[in-house]
């Protein structure tokens, strides 16, 4: 009870000092200001549980006080509100020990979601605008705005390639498990003899990096511009406005050429170069914190399978965690909640126990 009253002391010391330095001003560059915004924020549910706590083993010690008291009525009252308080306070001490775990510092970010046709040719180029379909009715129902980044589709109207960026409240926490490999198993419309494929799309989930998180040298980075193209290499614009961004330190490229504007396409391809190069810096140190039990456990990473998409069983399983449910279309249509909080719950509480 100690430990827990002195980290609610704190997280209202910092929530002051925030509200202040905001208040004040000093918080007057835009970046700046936004990140502190976000800090107080991230407190408000801590401090909002920590006064309903301290409220209650007030409030308990005020109704044991009053079990002295002559007025019989008065006491009955108090057995009450003792029971009451006596059931309330363990779970608000659970809900306060859940909010003091440390978060992922990306939680609130908003994300770059890169979906690629795997392994199975067309069929795998469609299932991957399934899954672009899913996400983004996902994110309708969040109230999240998905903006497409680049695309390369096929002919038969499938994907080779999508990167989008998923704006919205706390993205990056509820989609940071999806990057890796996606297996579909139907019977693709082009099959005549009624026999199930097999085929894949990766995912991944980079949380969208911004400015004040990842400061690049222009002189890092070579700058090229083309002519846009499409399906077959055949122009599609009769001005430069393609770009392509190479980070020389790195080597990382991005291209972007779906707009006709070179000025948009730079910035899209700079939107996708930061959230790379962040999340390679990240998973860098990942790496170097935690080889050994991702060899146990496994990362989640882009690399490994982990779910697959059953169509004659409407059934979709994650391998990670062994969860399946008999919901498949309704999990395309975006209906995710329940799979991405089992999922969600079980890896955090894996990498909890192996404290990374």
């Amino acid at each position: 009870m100690a430990e827990l009253l002195e980290r609610i002391d704190e997280a209202e010391a910092r929530g002051r000092e925030l509200e202040e330095k905001l208040s004040s001003g000093t918080g007057s560059d835009p970046q700046e200001y936004a990140r502190l915004a976000k800090e107080l924020g991230g407190l408000r549910q801590l401090r909002e549980t920590g006064a309903r706590y301290r409220e209650a083993l007030q409030g308990l010690e005020e109704a044991r006080a009053m079990l002295g008291d002559a007025d019989p009525d008065m006491q009955e009252l108090a057995r009450a509100e003792i029971g009451e308080l006596e059931g309330a306070i363990p779970t608000l001490e659970a809900e306060l020990k859940e909010l003091l775990i440390p978060k992922d510092p990306n939680d609130e970010k908003n994300v770059i979601i890169e979906i690629r046709a795997g392994t199975g040719g067309d069929e795998a180029a469609l299932f991957a605008g399934d899954l672009f379909r899913m996400y983004s009715r996902y994110a309708e129902e969040k109230g999240w705005k998905v903006e497409p980044l680049s695309m390369s589709e096929t002919d038969g109207g499938g994907v080779k390639e999508l990167i989008a960026s998923i704006g919205g409240e706390r993205v990056y926490s509820r989609l940071k498990w999806e990057s890796g490999v996606h297996r579909v198993q139907r019977v693709p419309v082009t099959e005549s003899q009624g026999r199930i494929h097999t085929s894949t799309a990766t995912v991944a989930v980079l949380p969208e990096a911004e400015e004040v998180d990842l400061q690049i040298d222009q002189n890092d980075l070579r700058v090229d511009v083309f002519r846009s193209s499409g399906p077959g290499g055949q122009s599609v614009n009769t001005t430069d406005s393609a770009v392509r961004i190479t980070h020389l330190p790195t080597g990382v490229v991005v291209t972007c050429q779906d707009e006709k504007s070179q000025h948009k396409n730079k910035a899209r391809a700079m939107k996708i170069l930061r959230s790379r190069i962040l999340e390679a810096e990240q998973q860098r140190q990942a790496d170097e914190r935690a080889s050994e039990r991702r060899s146990q456990v496994g990362t989640g990473d882009r690399s490994e399978r982990i779910r697959t998409y059953n169509f004659p069983q409407s059934r979709v399983t994650d391998h990670r965690i062994g969860l399946t449910l008999h919901k498949l279309e309704t999990i395309l249509e975006g209906s995710m909640d329940e799979l991405l909080d089992g999922v969600g719950t079980a890896l955090t509480a894996l990498r909890q126990a192996d404290g990374t």
